[in-house]
């Protein structure tokens, strides 16, 4: 699972903090869509502090289908594309 080794890399680097940012494609409403990947997000933390990373060193943000991969998906495989959650080094602690 790509999430374990994100486990592994915030073992491996105490001092880093990171934005886990969760994106959905451009079906639903946008409001729905916003709320859906929020909480994708934030189930990707609860899934990380399961496995003893401090809840302090993840925030979670949906960004719902404001950022997609491809703008104008016409397959199911593009639009799964737009389906995902990124993250992103946030902090670096002295």
């Amino acid at each position: 699972m790509r999430l374990d080794t994100l486990v592994q890399t915030l073992m491996d680097n105490p001092k880093i903090s990171v934005e886990l940012s969760s994106h959905t494609d451009q079906r639903g409403k946008d409001a729905y869509n916003l709320k859906l990947s929020q909480r994708r997000a934030e189930s990707a933390v609860d899934y990380i502090v399961s496995k003893g990373i401090a809840r302090t060193r993840i925030t979670a943000r949906g960004y719902g289908e404001t950022r997609p991969i491809i703008a104008k998906p016409i397959s199911e495989a593009e639009y799964q594309r737009n389906r995902r959650t990124e993250f992103k080094v946030t902090r670096v602690a002295n």
